[in-house]
């Protein structure tokens, strides 16, 4: 089977205006190409008539199998939560569960997954006959390490102070349009240690205590 592929990953503000972009396809070969690409699918995702084209709901578990550990998305329609420390189905121990709610519609012959927080929009686009699962969970490590990285405010304003960041992030992520990890934990990560490499303010202790308080968070919401 062939790779799956990512056509670009944008993050844009409440106008439409670029923050940060990464193309990884010749569909869209010069700048103003690019941009008129962003502006189109900005004003199509702002109406609300296409806001409701679709919604992904998904679980996303990691478990231990064997002392493995594993990571599988899953779709919540019948679907049932379960919690950390549960067996998980056909074998394993639940480590954690996290629930991605996007949105998704068609665009221009691409699949396009969005989601909006504060002043900031988050984009992933694919083929047409992409799987609107993995673009989803592209999407969710992006917007997540985003958040690991900017400690939970994430608004234009700190992506602006931090767009060496995001643009790190980008990179460990997709390359080439070839997706290479999905998993916030480890994307941000990756990130801080470049930026300790390069004398940056970040700590690794800062990155410990976000991922140590997104794990908290996340037990209390399950337990609710």
């Amino acid at each position: 089977e062939l790779c799956p592929l990512i056509k670009n990953i944008l993050l844009l503000d409440s106008e439409g205006k670029r923050i940060a972009v990464k193309y990884y396809s010749d569909d869209w070969p010069t700048n103003s190409a690019k941009e008129a690409f962003e502006k189109a699918v900005f004003a199509k995702t702002q109406k609300t008539n296409a806001r409701t084209d679709g919604k992904i709901l998904l679980l996303h578990y990691d478990f231990s199998v064997n002392g493995r550990s594993v990571s599988l998305w899953e779709t919540s329609s019948g679907s049932v939560a379960r919690g950390v420390g549960e067996p998980f189905n056909g074998g394993g121990i639940v480590l954690g569960v996290s629930m991605l709610d996007a949105e998704i519609t068609m665009f221009d012959n691409y699949v396009v997954v969005y989601k909006f927080v504060q002043d900031l929009h988050f984009f992933v686009t694919g083929g047409e006959n992409e799987n609107e699962i993995i673009l989803a969970a592209v999407l969710q490590g992006f917007f997540d390490a985003v958040g690991l990285l900017l400690r939970g405010t994430v608004d234009k304003k700190e992506a602006l102070e931090n767009l060496d960041l995001i643009l790190l992030c980008l990179d460990e992520i997709v390359d080439g349009g070839i997706i290479l990890e999905t998993d916030a934990n480890v994307i941000a990560g990756k990130v801080a240690s470049h930026s300790m490499d390069a004398g940056a303010p970040l700590s690794e202790q800062t990155i410990t205590q976000a991922l140590a308080t997104a794990r908290e968070h996340l037990t209390r919401s399950l337990l609710k």
